[in-house]
């Protein structure tokens, strides 16, 4: 625990329950993200009720990484624990992306979140590896198979106020309409809120807290698909947390750039706007070859398997 003492709660409360004090408000909820101890104890001493384990943040800041799957679990609950140490009192919402695997995988995932002192773990349906959700050409397993995932994390909690947040990426790829009924599938499921990542317009995020009966989350991301919403909106509408992942990293980026201009640096050119211009920071081009090489590879080892099968198939019909 913080030796700050941040906060007000008593200690013995643990951070599921504090966090599920302030949903049952039913006020809106802002969790700035964070990726290291220094973001958490600013967070904390400016007063949010609570903070966001930005899976992204901690990739690009906290291992030169971008955002496509890269980081293991176990760095990732390392990261979890200096940040819910830092923030003392304040609940953490900690970014798990999809488990780190199958079901058996999920379980040993919330265990170790919540001995890192997490009050929410947040699992995506993504198929693994995973994209930040502000990316395009995303892959999502089956709706059947996220639902056993997220029954293995509510199985696994030994604190049954942990919070579990179903994120559904569903809207890129296969549309709102999709991304609405699996949220609607992860509720009934028995998350404690649900997540709808990347809605493109008003109109959609409407939608979603029209469809959707669940308590909801909404991820604000400068520079994202998803237009910045008036906090007083999105209250209005129902939804219970507004994650801004880019709160301190953005700003920290454009400082630092600010800084090294000052000192003659020269600022790179051709930049992409908004999150995928940040990933191209810290290497997602070459990262995203390295990737292509390696499929094109494992697509000509497929044909060739195939073509040999085929050999044997022609082969055992000329010896019948």
């Amino acid at each position: 625990m913080s030796p700050h003492g941040h906060g007000t709660h008593n200690s013995a409360v643990s951070a599921g329950r504090r966090l599920r004090e302030l949903l049952a408000s039913g006020r809106l909820v802002t969790a700035p993200g964070v990726y290291d101890g220094l973001g958490a104890h600013l967070v904390a001493r400016c007063g949010f009720p609570t903070a966001y384990l930005t899976g992204a943040g901690v990739a690009v800041a906290g291992y030169g990484l971008p955002d496509i799957g890269l980081l293991t679990a176990t760095e990732m609950v390392e990261r979890a624990r200096i940040v819910a140490d830092a923030l003392g009192e304040v609940p953490l919402i900690a970014d798990a992306d999809t488990g780190y695997g199958e079901a058996v995988h999920v379980v040993r995932t919330v265990r170790a979140y919540e001995r890192a002192g997490v009050a929410a773990i947040q699992l995506e349906d993504q198929a693994f590896p995973k994209k930040c959700g502000h990316l395009p050409d995303k892959e999502l397993v089956d709706a059947r198979a996220f639902e056993a995932k997220l029954h293995a994390a509510l199985d696994a909690r030994t604190d049954p106020d942990t919070v579990i947040v179903a994120r559904t990426d569903a809207r890129g790829p296969l549309g709102i309409a999709e991304a609405i009924d699996r949220a609607g599938r992860y509720a009934a499921a028995g998350a404690d809120v649900v997540f709808v990542e990347a809605p493109q317009t008003l109109e959609e995020i409407e939608k979603i807290a029209a469809q959707v009966d669940a308590p909801l989350l909404i991820n604000m991301v400068q520079g994202g698909l998803t237009p910045d919403t008036a906090p007083d909106t999105l209250a209005a509408l129902g939804y219970r947390i507004a994650i801004h992942p880019g709160a301190l990293l953005g700003p920290a980026v454009l400082a630092g750039f600010d800084s090294l201009k000052r000192l003659g640096g020269t600022l790179p050119a051709g930049l992409t706007p908004g999150p995928q211009g940040l990933f191209e920071l810290v290497g997602l081009r070459e990262w995203a070859a390295v990737g292509e090489r390696y499929r094109e590879h494992s697509d000509r080892s497929d044909r060739s398997d195939r073509s040999v099968q085929s050999d044997r198939s022609d082969h055992g019909k000329d010896g019948a």
